[in-house]
């Protein structure tokens, strides 16, 4: 009966040591898109600098670098963030299992709060972007609405994936209390 339990131990360990180490995966995986985002942005910066025939068209070429100048730091930080983990996860697992599981759950409940305001944050910002389309007719300030609304928008797309994947991540973690 003895090898049954340590068997059962030894493959519930494995299975929280994947689960966190594909969580923090995919979090890898958000950054590059953060970054492959950011780099579509900053071509279509410059090919609306090089290409741009009308007023509208130039007047993207500032605020859709800055979009792109501000998601580098974002993918950044993500990236370097989660990379650690995949390697940490394992030596603080094995250190205490049962403190490594109560950190996590600990973690990810305090993502979730951060969470409830990121999502009170980007669409009240995404309204005042639209409030700048409606009563500005300046193409520049209508490129600035317009590129404000891309960025919340695709960081709203971001976030509620992360959220969901946080969400499901500390379920299975409370499953292995």
């Amino acid at each position: 009966m003895q090898f049954f339990y340590i068997c059962y131990e030894k493959n519930k360990r494995m299975d929280i040591l994947k689960l966190s180490q594909d969580w923090a995966r995919a979090e890898l995986f958000s950054a590059k898109m953060v970054w492959i985002l950011s780099a579509l942005v900053l071509i279509s910066s410059i090919g609306f600098y090089y290409w741009g025939k009308t007023a509208m068209a130039k007047a993207f070429v500032i605020p859709l670098m800055i979009c792109a100048v501000l998601l580098i730091p974002i993918g950044i930080g993500l990236y370097f963030a989660n990379k650690p983990r995949i390697e940490n996860f394992e030596k603080d697992y094995k250190a205490n299992p049962t403190a490594f599981i109560q950190k996590e759950i600990e973690r990810t409940a305090k993502s979730e709060s951060d969470f409830k305001m990121v999502f009170r944050v980007l669409p009240a910002i995404i309204i005042l972007a639209s409030f700048i389309l409606l009563f500005m007719s300046s193409p520049n300030w209508r490129a600035s609405g317009i590129s404000i609304i891309l960025l919340m928008a695709f960081l709203m797309l971001l976030d509620s994936n992360t959220a969901a994947r946080n969400e499901v991540y500390r379920q299975q973690l409370l499953q292995h209390r």
